[in-house]
């Protein structure tokens, strides 16, 4: 089949690469434009576009689809599908209705549980035991369109959201070929989404970062996992921010010390009293400071004692 490929970040590159890799042609690659960033706000390519480079395929970077241009050059080439994976672009109607088989959508969650832009980091600050990859024939609404093929994935307890993005996007171009190779051959039925059972996966956003250590110990380490790589976790100790990169739940130490207040300290972690349970920190960072595990932390800086603030 014609395809047009359209996505913007990593998740994306392993859908593309196994589109390149088949028998079906990539026509076209749609990416977002290059965004400053850094120090130097230089323009930075997204790691789709820098792929699409490499491989040679012809890109275009619209800042909206709802331009007649645009459109008149997704109908010229005359795609059978529209595949699309973390584009970051709505895509008007009029896109949707122009290839031959509609635009269809790589999501990392099991919709209708997880719509929206991060449903990765919200499956596990929620606690949830599975997610995986929902491919869905796209439709006018937020992620509301009928699903043609879902794949499984357990969260494992020490999952970071990296850990399981990574899995996730191999698993989503695998899920991917499978759906290509049905909707050829006429083999494939859109189920449509319970609405009932539907809940959204909001943005992040740095507010989020800072832990509450009134909260449960379960709770945090989930937050820890979830804002891994970003926005990272923080507290405040020794009068700056502290980055928690890694925590995890200790479930074999009691205490009824106040939250917030460091219980124990070894090699092995720093434990900080919850409003229920204990959460042991892993790896710490001080801001401008490289990312330390635990046992080289605390060797640079006395800890013990210490009253972490929520």
């Amino acid at each position: 089949m014609r395809v047009v490929f359209a996505g913007t970040p990593e998740f994306a590159v392993p859908a593309l690469t196994a589109l390149v890799d088949s028998r079906h042609d990539v026509v076209a690659v749609l990416t977002q434009p290059d965004r400053p960033a850094g120090r130097g706000r230089r323009l930075r390519s997204g790691a789709i576009k820098q792929l699409a480079v490499e491989l040679g395929l012809s890109i275009h970077q619209p800042q909206s689809l709802r331009s007649e241009e645009i459109q008149n050059t997704l109908r010229s080439l005359a795609a059978d599908v529209m595949v699309v994976a973390a584009y970051g672009l709505i895509l008007p109607p009029e896109i949707l209705e122009i290839p031959r088989y509609g635009c269809i959508n790589v999501h990392a969650s099991l919709l209708p549980r997880w719509r929206g832009a991060a449903p990765i980091q919200r499956a596990i600050l929620a606690g949830d035991q599975y997610t995986g990859i929902t491919i869905m024939q796209m439709a006018a609404g937020l992620d509301t369109g009928d699903v043609l093929l879902r794949r499984e994935c357990p969260i494992t307890s020490d999952d970071t959201a990296s850990d399981l993005h990574d899995r996730l996007a191999r698993l989503g171009a695998e899920a991917l070929m499978d759906t290509l190779v049905r909707v050829e051959q006429g083999d494939v039925t859109a189920e449509p989404q319970d609405e009932s059972k539907a809940s959204y996966a909001e943005k992040l956003h740095k507010g989020e970062a800072e832990l509450d250590w009134a909260l449960s110990a379960h709770r945090l380490a989930c937050q820890v996992r979830a804002f891994n790589p970003w926005p990272v976790a923080q507290t405040h100790f020794a009068g700056k921010v502290l980055r928690v990169w890694r925590a995890t739940e200790v479930s074999d130490v009691q205490t009824d010390a106040t939250p917030g207040c460091v219980i124990a300290v070894s090699p092995n972690g720093v434990d900080v009293a919850t409003g229920k349970g204990v959460l042991r920190l892993l790896s710490l960072q001080f801001p401008g400071g490289n990312r330390l595990a635990v046992s080289d932390f605390i060797n640079a800086y006395s800890i013990e004692g210490a009253r972490l603030p929520s």
